[in-house]
């Protein structure tokens, strides 16, 4: 067993199976030259990140071409362990965001239509926290 301090880090693969769990995670980005950060609704297809908004939301004008970077994780205070995993990518805008991520997501405020940022995971990184078997993350699927 890991002490709850130790953190094991999790294999790009592992990274995107344990995000395509989650619902909700993260936006980073710049806006008026300050950090930002907006919790989104998500689905991972393949190797990207894809988030609907509300139409005439400000995520698409301030991350169009940018390097953002997204966060998701699935942590439990009460037993200190979970996991976190960052992406950091470049974000476009997208019309068609590809079947899957039409079937699975819609903006979390209500309004005429959606936006889709896709976020290209160019690197990511995660970890596994807390008291978790040696071999957790090689065992799960």
């Amino acid at each position: 067993m890991r002490s709850a301090d130790e953190a094991a880090g999790l294999t790009r693969a592992e990274c995107l199976r344990l995000m395509s769990t989650a619902a909700v995670g993260r936006i980073v980005f710049t806006e008026q030259a300050l950090p930002a950060v907006a919790p989104v609704g998500f689905v991972v297809d393949g190797e990207d990140v894809v988030i609907a908004v509300p139409r005439g939301s400000r995520l698409p004008a301030a991350t169009r071409g940018a390097i953002v970077a997204f966060q998701a994780d699935d942590l439990d205070a009460a037993r200190r362990s979970g996991w976190s995993v960052t992406v950091i990518g470049r974000a476009r805008v997208v019309r068609d965001p590809g079947e899957r991520a039409r079937e699975a997501l819609r903006p979390w405020t209500a309004g005429a239509g959606a936006d889709f940022i896709l976020v290209s995971c160019r690197q990511i990184t995660g970890q596994r926290v807390g008291v978790t078997p040696v071999d957790a993350h090689e065992t799960a699927a």
